[in-house]
């Protein structure tokens, strides 16, 4: 008796957490009052009280229980000898598991377009906050070693890099779930990045060799 308990109470937290996903998808984060989740799960408004203190806990459980493309792609045993291609590996991985995978789609669309990250919400930006920072930190350390074995130049800091890696990817990826048929996410991905990465390689008075002539 106690398990089926455990099992409806469960079953009853996924129903409320997949109507606040289907609405915050549909009509937006601010739009979607928890009258209209409980009604769309066929529950009652206590029902969302048992299990969520409000919007903003519902809204950070439904986040969590889908690891987003930028949180949840996995730390690499990174090669000492080839910290280039650990950031690509795992830049190509975010794309693939955004492309392969429709609820991460769907969840990290709700992320990028359609919430505001302002009063119940503070918290949830929080985190965003915090899962951003820690993307950051790895790549930085893999642009690091990269310098130290000579793979990228240092004309601009890992850190700079690493912050422009990430708004590659970002831009990629809310851009294409603005339209996803206008263009092959990994394709072009791939050819951004290795495009990106060449610039990094480049030594520090290549710009100078790069420049027109004038005249």
């Amino acid at each position: 008796m106690v398990r089926r308990t455990k099992e409806e109470a469960l079953a009853t937290r996924h129903r409320l957490l997949d109507a606040a996903e289907l609405l915050f998808h549909r009509d937006g984060v601010s739009a979607t009052s928890l009258a209209d989740i409980a009604r769309e799960a066929g529950l009652t408004r206590g029902a969302i009280y048992w299990h969520f203190t409000d919007k903003a806990d519902l809204f950070e459980a439904m986040m969590s229980r889908v690891i987003l493309p930028m949180e949840g792609a996995p730390v690499r045993a990174r090669p000492a000898d080839d910290p280039l291609e650990a950031v690509r590996a795992e830049f190509m991985d975010v794309l693939r598991r955004t492309v392969d995978d429709p609820q991460v789609q769907r969840v990290f669309d709700i992320a990028s377009h359609r919430v505001e990250y302002v009063g119940e919400l503070q918290a949830v930006r929080d985190r965003a906050v915090a899962a951003h920072t820690e993307w950051l930190a790895r790549m930085e350390q893999s642009l690091r070693q990269a310098m130290r074995l000579g793979q990228m130049g240092r004309r601009m800091p890992a850190r700079a890099a690493a912050i422009g890696l990430h708004a590659l990817i970002a831009g990629l990826l809310r851009t294409w779930l603005l339209e996803p048929q206008s263009f092959d996410l990994m394709i072009v991905g791939r050819q951004t990045l290795d495009a990106y990465l060449a610039g990094l390689t480049l030594p520090a008075d290549a710009s100078r060799t790069l420049r027109p002539s004038a005249g």
